[in-house]
C-alpha cells in the first residue's frame, strides 16, 4: 500500500469577535491512491489563500480528484465551486440536516444544494472506505451529519481529520463541544472515539494535535494570523 501523505495548506484558527468570528477553517490536501483529495474548501476569507497554496505546488483546480465536506457550513464548504471536476462527498445525514438547520444554527450557505447537485455527488452513510489507507465515520455533535476522515499512515501512524467535531484544543480538554447543534451527548462521544483512535488530529480551527508519551494531545506550533493595513 502506497504512503498516505497529506498537507495543511489553508491554516485555520479559532479567533473571534464579541459579536461574530475571524475563524478561519483548515483545509487538508491528501494524497491517495486515487489522487488528490481536499478536505473542506473553507470560506471566502480562505479563497485567495487556497488558491495560492495550491497554485506554489503546481496543482491546478481539475488536479483535485475528490473534495471531503466535513460538513455544510459556509467556513468549511465556500470554494467548492473552485473544483467543478471533482467528486464530492457529503454525509446523508447532514444533506437532510442543511435543508431544515437547529434553528440557532445560522451558518448554512443558501443555495448550498443547488451547488452541489452539480457535482458528481456521493452521499454518505455511516463507517467507509474511500481508498486503502483512506476511511471514513460519523462524528456527529456540532452538527448532527458531521464527518470525519481516518488516515492511516507510515510515517504519522492514524491521522483524524476531524473537522468541527473537534474545532480546537479546549474542546479536546474538556471532551464536549461547542456551539453543539446536535446534542452533547453525541459531542462527547465523537470527541472520545477520535482521541481513542488517534495518533494526531487535524481540529476545523486549530494546528494540528500531537499525541504526547503521556497519552495527552499537544500542539507543536501556534496558528499565525497576520493583518496587514491597506
Amino acid at each position: 500500500m502506497a504512503d498516505i501523505t497529506y498537507d495543511i495548506i489553508v491554516r485555520g484558527n479559532n479567533l473571534r469577535l464579541r459579536d461574530g468570528f475571524l475563524a478561519m477553517s483548515n483545509v487538508t490536501l491528501v494524497k491517495t491512491g486515487r489522487g488528490y483529495m481536499l478536505f473542506d474548501t473553507a470560506g471566502y476569507i480562505s479563497r485567495l489563500g487556497l488558491i495560492t497554496t495550491l497554485r506554489e505546488r503546481n496543482i491546478a483546480p481539475a488536479d483535485i480528484k475528490m473534495v471531503f465536506l466535513s460538513h455544510l457550513h459556509f467556513d468549511h464548504c465556500h470554494n467548492i465551486d473552485l473544483f467543478p471536476t471533482a467528486k464530492v462527498f457529503v454525509s446523508r445525514t447532514e444533506w437532510s440536516y442543511a435543508k431544515s438547520p437547529h434553528h440557532e444554527d445560522i451558518f448554512m450557505p443558501w443555495g448550498i444544494h443547488e451547488m452541489l447537485e452539480r457535482y458528481d455527488l456521493e452521499i454518505l452513510d455511516g463507517d467507509g472506505v474511500i481508498d486503502p489507507g483512506v476511511s471514513f465515520f460519523p462524528a456527529p455533535g456540532h452538527t448532527p451529519g458531521s464527518f470525519a476522515v481516518r488516515l492511516d499512515t507510515q510515517e504519522r501512524g492514524c491521522v483524524v481529520i476531524a473537522g468541527d467535531a473537534i474545532k480546537y484544543a479546549k474542546e479536546v480538554i474538556m471532551q464536549r463541544g461547542d456551539n453543539v447543534y446536535d446534542t452533547a451527548a453525541h459531542s462527547t462521544a465523537s470527541i472520545k472515539r477520535i482521541l481513542q483512535m488517534a495518533d494526531r488530529i487535524i481540529p476545523g480551527h486549530f494546528p494540528e494535535l500531537i499525541k504526547q508519551p503521556d497519552g495527552q494531545f499537544g500542539w507543536n506550533e501556534g496558528a499565525a494570523f497576520d493583518l496587514i493595513v491597506r
